[in-house]
C-alpha cells in the first residue's frame, strides 16, 4: 500500500513523491522498488524488492476484481479462476496483463503458484479489503 501512498492526492505526480519523501527518509530501497513498480518506466528491476512489487502490484488489483464478481469473494476463489479471467481482455479491462506476466517472469514464479500465494495473503484481510463477494440472495433478505 506504501507504494500508491501519493496516488488519492497527487495522481499525475504518482508514484514521484512517495520516491522523494522515501529517500528523504534514507529509504532507498523501497524508493527504488516504488520506482520500479510498472515497466514502462524504463527503472531497473535489481532487488528481490523490485520484483515482488512489480509481481504483486497489477495481480493484486486483478485478483481484487475477481473476488467482486464471485458470490464467495475471495474465500472461493481458485487460481485457475484467474488464470481463466486474466485471458478475458475485456474484463478488469484497466489491468495490464504484460505487467503481470512480467512481474512472475521476473521472480522467476509459476503465475498459478503466484496467483495462490497473494489470495493466501489477502484471505485473512477479507473483511477490511471489500474482498468478501456478493452477498446471497438469502443474505440480501436478512
Amino acid at each position: 500500500m506504501l507504494h500508491d501512498a501519493d496516488y488519492d492526492q497527487w495522481p499525475e505526480e504518482h508514484p514521484h513523491r512517495i520516491v522523494a519523501w522515501l529517500r528523504e527518509q534514507n529509504q532507498e530501497a523501497i524508493a527504488h522498488a516504488i520506482s520500479a513498480h510498472y515497466t514502462g518506466w524504463g527503472i531497473s528491476h535489481d532487488s528481490p524488492l523490485d520484483k515482488a512489487l512489480l509481481a504483486c502490484d497489477e495481480l493484486t488489483g486483478f485478483i481484487g476484481a475477481c473476488c467482486h464478481v464471485r458470490p464467495g469473494g475471495i474465500a472461493t476463489l481458485p487460481p485457475k479462476s484467474v488464470v481463466k479471467k486474466l485471458k478475458k481482455k475485456d474484463f478488469a479491462a484497466k489491468v495490464e496483463r504484460h505487467e503481470v506476466h512480467e512481474g512472475v517472469r521476473l521472480l522467476e514464479v509459476e503465475l498459478k503458484e503466484h496467483i495462490a500465494f497473494i489470495i493466501e495473503a489477502l484471505q485473512p484481510h477479507a473483511k477490511e479489503l471489500g474482498l468478501e463477494g456478493q452477498p446471497t440472495p438469502e443474505e440480501t433478505n436478512k
